[in-house]
């Protein structure tokens, strides 16, 4: 899918490291494109309904608008050298749709300089969103045991090599 968000907000950079962007007013978009995933109500769009034949009465939404408040905040910095963190956090809650729930997203970077040819990064990203249902087969027998919302986590480790000539 593809999100989009436009707020109304204020920034706030009490230092060169952090920063606080809090928007009381903000919308959230979110598009799909692929016919499938927009049949099959994904990533919260309005599914596709289907009579008792199986034939389609309405497609489904390629797209789904949110109003609420969003708040980023965001932290950079170098914690030894040639080692630096960037730490991201994203929080949005839907106004018009259990306001209680907040979705998030928050991204960590580690990249390191191990020397002059040589870099790693770490990257971490977890995701929540409560209108995002996923489904879950337990023990891999292929049956689903339980759809809902899921907490999502990625990992990924980077190893580059650089030589300039």
């Amino acid at each position: 899918p593809a999100y989009l968000l436009e707020a109304i907000g204020m920034d706030y950079k009490p230092t060169a490291d952090f920063n606080v962007f809090i928007a009381p007013i903000t919308g959230k978009y979110t598009i799909v494109k692929t016919q499938p995933l927009d049949e099959a109500g994904a990533f919260g769009v309005e599914k596709a309904t289907y009579d008792s034949n199986g034939n389609k009465l309405t497609p489904g939404k390629t797209s789904r608008l949110e109003l609420g408040g969003y708040l980023r905040m965001m932290y950079k910095k170098e914690i030894i050298k040639n080692v630096t963190l960037l730490t991201k956090l994203d929080l949005f809650s839907n106004y018009m749709n259990n306001p209680q729930n907040i979705d998030v997203n928050w991204e960590t970077l580690i990249s390191m300089k191990v020397n002059k040819y040589i870099s790693a990064t770490i990257n971490t990203h977890l995701i929540y969103d409560h209108d995002i249902s996923i489904a879950v087969d337990s023990n891999d027998d292929g049956v689903i045991d339980a759809i809902g919302p899921r907490t999502q986590f990625k990992e990924i480790f980077g190893l580059a090599f650089s030589y300039k000539f």
